[in-house]
């Protein structure tokens, strides 16, 4: 395996960044059972603070991992059942479908199998019950398919994994993350609440076109504390992000050599539930219990993605090379600065081809879109 050439990343780093007019970008790189950082750019342009290593970002639906993580850690311990329905746990859930409330599991709602629609952000409040009144408001959102049926993406699903964990521990979801994974793992920082990233060097998204330099968001997180489990809120270092896989990498096994998950436990999220049809939409090739998994040529893959408003996070981890890759970004062209730098590093330290991302036909396609232009309206969502 290839050594960690850190001057020679760090200018690579600096120069996508730049190139790709993404304001400021955190990197965390797991080679050699030892973790890499480096910063470049600035947190916010209005005030030029720079990225440092120790900065943290809003990592998005990263946060699922998290969740996952401690949903297993409750299945381990036999609190929880990965197959039994729900509503055993949580007898206040419902869909806008009967038959389907009383068959969805809490092994589908890990692996996106549940047929509950992705995005339904709405604002309960700061209040510690923020979750369960999340859940009431929620019952009325059609099913974007029949649960079992096939993928369906759903920040919906883990926002009831999180009342679940709530439930069963009786703490609130943002208690139980630090209690229950951050002290345990040493992810002294990833932080939920607006009142503790204050204590940290924080990024602030930034939105505008494409090919060009972004301005700051009007506000520094315009979503709500309910939607913590799913990746509203939560906040973190590089560094912690690549933590946290590392024990995943290690089947289990913390940084200080505890056992903080059984490796039958790891291997089981790391294990195919369900094929993704569409790879380009998802990026991946298949959904484990929490985990994206990624086919490169071959060689297994597994990671996660995030994003909220002008921030995105990126994580890849080649489990057989034990490298781990954690990228944080607040805007521009982040994903093009992830796609760029992801397929240098997983080719350099793990031997890995990245297919290319996504990209216009080389062919200029010509389409009528006027009979398609409107408002699209449903629960939640206005497009």
């Amino acid at each position: 395996m290839a050594n960690f050439d850190f001057a020679h990343w760090q200018n690579r780093i600096d120069e996508l960044r730049a190139n790709n007019h993404v304001p400021g970008a955190s990197l965390a790189v797991l080679v050699n059972d030892e973790i890499h950082e480096l910063a470049s750019g600035i947190l916010h342009r209005g005030t030029g603070v720079r990225v440092t290593t120790d900065s943290v970002f809003q990592v998005g639906s990263i946060t699922k991992i998290h969740t996952a993580t401690m949903v297993m850690k409750l299945v381990e311990s036999g609190e929880l059942d990965l197959d039994a329905p729900v509503i055993d746990v949580l007898p206040e859930f419902e869909t806008a479908d009967k038959i389907a409330t009383k068959t969805i599991t809490i092994r589908q709602l890990l692996s996106h199998t549940s047929g509950l629609t992705c995005d339904f952000t709405h604002d309960t409040g700061r209040g510690d019950d923020c979750l369960a009144l999340y859940i009431e408001a929620s019952k009325n959102i059609a099913l974007d398919c029949p649960p079992g049926r096939t993928i369906s993406y759903s920040s919906v699903g883990y926002n009831v994994l999180g009342r679940i964990i709530e439930v069963v521990t009786g703490q609130t979801w943002d208690n139980a993350l630090k209690d229950r994974l951050c002290t345990p793992l040493g992810l002294n920082r990833t932080v939920t609440l607006p009142e503790d990233v204050l204590r940290f060097r924080s990024a602030i998204g930034h939105i505008g076109l494409p090919g060009q330099e972004p301005e700051p968001c009007p506000t520094w997180n315009p979503l709500p504390r309910s939607s913590g489990p799913y990746g509203g809120v939560l906040c973190a270092s590089a560094a912690d992000i690549v933590q946290l896989a590392k024990m995943h990498v290690d089947g289990g096994i913390a940084s200080d050599g505890t056992h903080f998950l059984k490796s039958e436990t790891v291997s089981a999220m790391q294990t195919r539930e369900v094929n993704c049809v569409d790879k380009w939409t998802f990026s991946s090739d298949g959904w484990g219990l929490g985990w994206a998994l990624y086919d490169w040529d071959g060689v297994f893959g597994f990671g996660h993605d995030g994003a909220t408003i002008g921030q995105y996070g990126f994580l890849r981890v080649a489990p057989e090379s034990g490298v781990a890759i954690v990228l944080l970004t607040n805007g521009g062209g982040a994903q093009q600065l992830y796609s760029s730098l992801f397929k240098e590093l997983l080719n350099e330290l793990a031997g890995i081809k990245m297919r290319d991302s996504f990209a216009p036909p080389k062919k200029t396609i010509s389409v009528d879109f006027k009979p398609f232009i409107g408002s699209y309206k449903r629960e939640g969502i206005v497009i």
